[in-house]
């Protein structure tokens, strides 16, 4: 029986505190990373080969900011790093509620009344369905505005505009906008990168995503009728080339990830964990995410397991 079972399409903060690494790795990798690039030394510390591999390139694959001489020190990388990060990983859970609910902020800030809030409990547990703010909205108690204003003060983030932000593909794959409901965007400059959310913020997902891209991710709330507006858009966007797979064991997702770094050849690769997710971003070329469709980027996501 096949250990893993994979499917290929265009689909397109961590728990961990890792710093984050720039996608041009040789500049951002410590000084043992730059050594083997330079000069072509094998990252893998257990290596037992080192330079001896005289006919291959000394230039990619890299991973991690390290270069490594055969498929077997890429092997074992990976397998390091899917320990890394998949220790103490825990399946998610519903979390403690720390933060205020939202009707009770609203009412503390007189922006409904009890009344109003009363209203909208009973129509929620009636229907079953909906949010409490969209109940609100629904039944005239206020505006989806300052349910939006309100969400922002829960989660300490800003409102996000639709109209001063565009759709910034790379950052993510494409998947990860209806598992995680993340809105991948950035400013006209390019420069500030947000994920946009309609109810709640995923600072998790954030921080992977700022470990892949080398640059700060931050967090904001679209009011309900821009994030329907702007998630209308997701589907006429070309996001990275993604495969999306499920392994047995850790091992065997390590051996998936070394055969697709062996196979591409990268420049730059990466690994972190997405919640339930292991995401490998592979760069083949330099200034990969561009206009043209975030040509030269690979992305590979794996379910370990019962995960």
């Amino acid at each position: 029986m096949s250990l893993l079972r994979s499917r290929t399409g265009q689909t397109s903060r961590s728990e961990f505190d890792h710093e984050p690494l720039s996608l041009n790795e040789i500049e951002g990798a410590g000084e043992g990373a730059k050594h083997s690039l330079f000069i072509g030394r094998c990252s893998n510390p257990k290596c037992r080969s080192g330079w001896l591999q005289l006919f291959r390139g000394r230039t990619r694959p890299v991973f991690e900011g390290g270069w490594t001489c055969s498929a077997d020190c890429t092997r074992e990388r990976l397998e390091n790093a899917v320990r890394r990060e998949l220790g103490g990983w825990m399946p998610k859970v519903e979390p403690h509620r720390h933060r205020i609910p939202l009707g009770l902020l609203m009412l503390e800030r007189g922006w409904i009344t009890s009344h109003q809030l009363q209203q909208a409990i009973a129509a929620q547990r009636e229907e079953g369905k909906f949010r409490i703010g969209e109940w609100l909205v629904k039944q005239g108690a206020t505006s989806e505005a300052l349910v939006a204003r309100a969400l922002s003060v829960q989660w300490g983030c800003p409102i996000l505009s639709a109209a001063n932000l565009k759709l910034s593909t790379e950052l993510l794959p494409r998947l990860f906008i209806d598992a995680f409901g993340a809105l991948p965007l950035e400013d006209s400059s390019g420069r500030i990168l947000y994920l946009g959310f309609e109810q709640s913020v995923d600072t998790a997902l954030a921080l992977s995503i700022e470990r892949i891209m080398g640059k700060r991710i931050d967090c904001g709330i679209l009011p309900s009728s821009s994030y329907v507006e702007v998630l209308g858009r997701v589907s006429d966007q070309r996001f990275p080339q993604v495969q999306v797979a499920e392994a047995v064991s850790e091992s065997a997702a390590a051996r998936l990830f070394a055969k697709s770094i062996e196979r591409e050849q990268p420049i730059s690769s990466r690994l972190v964990r997405a919640h339930e997710w292991l995401w490998l971003r592979m760069i083949l070329k330099e200034h990969a995410a561009s206009a043209a469709g975030c040509e030269g980027i690979r992305d590979l996501v794996c379910r370990v397991g019962a995960i």
